[in-house]
């Protein structure tokens, strides 16, 4: 059971990445007839809300484009940066709808904000206990158990809170977009939302993962162990 659970949710996962990087590289090579660059339309967004103090800046790490509420930063990689592309404008005003939510005091936001250091030290329990567990035998079965779960369980709530986050992102960005005219027609508000709704996918993908694995930990220790035998 354990291998299939792996072999799903690695399959599940690495679909969903290869489909926005599909959506992605087939929207990169459609410009928008706008003109506008991802930047500008980004720097437009917040100036439109009213934000002053956002960075905007540029880095090389392809799909790595952020905003990072702690600094009021917000990150583009330069094909998105400088890019007039569907794509591009689409992750640009994303990452800008996050900057939106940070100014609105939106709930799920600050909650995954709360969360990120104690996610990651679960995370580091997730990959390591099992390792250290097999190495040393100092656990006991129901104590790996129910650490396990416990961490699982932290990851499967943080990537639940993502969600809403990533999906009231996209849909901001889809309005402000359609609104400030960056896109217009069919065609493009179509592009746009396939290449958010695509990346929204891998954020459904990491949440599956999540609940199942912690479903694997928790439900031996709520069935006294009867799922393993």
């Amino acid at each position: 059971m354990m291998i299939l659970i792996f072999v799903g949710t690695l399959a599940i996962a690495l679909l969903a990445q290869w489909q926005v990087k599909r959506m992605y590289r087939r929207y990169s090579q459609v410009p928008a007839t706008s003109g506008y660059t991802g930047a500008e339309a980004a720097h437009e967004i917040l100036r439109g809300a009213g934000i002053r103090d956002v960075e905007i800046v540029e880095h090389d790490e392809m799909l790595g484009d952020h905003y990072d509420p702690r600094h009021k930063r917000l990150v583009l990689s330069s094909q998105n940066y400088h890019g007039t592309s569907l794509a591009a404008l689409g992750v640009a005003a994303h990452e800008a709808g996050h900057a939106l939510q940070h100014q609105a005091a939106y709930a799920p936001l600050h909650l995954r904000m709360a969360a990120v250091s104690v996610t990651n030290y679960a995370s580091q329990i997730v990959a390591f206990l099992p390792l250290i567990g097999m190495a040393t035998g100092l656990l006991s079965t129901v104590t790996g158990l129910a650490v396990m779960a416990v961490a699982w369980g932290i990851i499967m709530a943080f990537n639940l809170v993502t969600l809403p986050v990533e999906f009231d992102a996209s849909r901001r960005a889809k309005a402000m977009l359609g609104n400030l005219g960056f896109i217009s027609g069919q065609a493009e508000h179509a592009g746009v939302a396939k290449v958010l709704n695509a990346a929204a996918m891998t954020y459904v993908a990491a949440f599956v993962t999540s609940l199942l694995y912690l479903l694997w930990y928790l439900l031996p220790l709520l069935t006294g162990g009867r799922q393993r035998q």
